[in-house]
Parts: structure tokens; C-alpha cells; sequence
């Protein structure tokens, strides 16, 4: 099957109705080669929005991820504070926002989904390393393939409103602890 933006899909291995691409380079990730899943395009009606937000998402530059960095160190500061001591043999010291990336592992799978209520718009999530919180990672969220709109443990939920299920959250890259 043909899918504009991403040309040749074919269903997911592991889950039959979701399509996965072949592996194409995504600037935003410094042209890292990644898969791009499609949860829930086939039965869409408006799977137009679907095009559209894969293509921001392809088009868009690491500007997008620099943009969120201060909330990303915001998460790591929370996390530093919570769990470690400064004698710990683990304690991890990253000295400004520019710095976070380098302790990011970025994933290769980025999942194109609608979200099921609010805007239901085109979100993009990827599910990522950190040296940081080994057991929940890191989710970076892309709204309608555009900004980062939400960054934190990887939840499965595409904003913070969704999360914490409060409306005010909707605009909140990344709710601190």
C-alpha cells in the first residue's frame, strides 16, 4: 500500500492494523533512520490529516527539539532532585539545557496516531532513551507533526491534559513533579 508522505507501508508485524514504513531519515532527529508507524489510519475518514501531519513531521528541523530542551532539563532536574544525592556513585550532572541531548538516546519508531478526544488532532510519539530514568525513558510528543508539545516519562498519553486528565494542562510541554 501507498501512503503519501511515507510511500510503501506495510502492516506491523506485531500489530496487523497498524502500517509501518520503510526506514526514511527524519531531520528532526538529525536524519536518524526510522520506521513510522500509523496506529488507526485505515479506518480514518479524514486520513488527509494523517498526510498532513507526517509531512510536517518529516519537514521540520532539530530547531523543534532545541524549542522543548528547557522543559527535557526540566524533567531531568525533577528526576536528579528525587533520586539521587549528589555522593551517590549514580548521580548524573548535566549543567545547562543545551546539554540534555547528550544524554539522549532517540528512537527510531515514531507512532502516527489521532488523538481519540479534545482537538483529535495528528500526534507524533516517540518513545526514547535517557541516562536519566532507565525504567520510564523519555516520550516526545509532536503536535500535528509541528512543535513539541509534550516531554516526560514515556506515558503513552499525547498531551499532559490527557495524562493528568485536567484541560488546563493542554498547553503544558512538561508538568513538573
Amino acid at each position: 500500500m501507498e501512503m503519501p508522505g511515507l510511500g510503501s507501508v506495510s502492516k506491523h508485524p506485531d500489530i496487523g492494523s497498524w502500517l509501518r514504513s520503510g526506514k526514511l531519515p527524519v531531520s528532526v532527529l538529525g536524519g536518524k533512520l526510522c520506521r513510522i508507524i500509523v496506529e488507526g489510519y485505515a479506518d480514518d475518514p479524514r486520513k488527509e490529516d494523517f498526510h498532513a501531519g507526517i509531512q510536517n513531521f518529516l519537514s521540520i528541523g532539530p530547531s523543534v527539539l532545541t524549542d522543548a530542551q528547557d522543559s527535557l532539563f526540566a524533567y531531568f532536574k525533577d528526576l536528579q532532585g528525587a533520586l539521587w544525592q549528589p555522593d551517590d556513585s549514580q548521580y548524573l550532572v548535566i549543567d545547562s539545557p543545551a546539554d540534555v541531548w547528550k544524554h539522549v538516546q532517540l528512537g527510531s519508531e515514531p507512532i502516527v496516531s489521532r488523538r481519540p478526544h479534545g482537538d483529535q488532532g495528528i500526534y507524533i510519539s516517540l518513545e526514547c532513551g535517557c541516562d536519566w530514568e532507565e525504567e520510564h525513558g523519555l516520550q516526545i510528543v509532536f503536535k500535528n507533526g509541528l512543535l513539541v508539545n509534550k516531554v516526560g516519562p514515556y506515558d503513552g498519553h499525547v498531551t499532559n491534559s490527557d495524562a493528568y486528565g485536567e484541560d488546563e494542562l493542554e498547553e503544558v510541554i512538561y508538568v513538573q513533579l
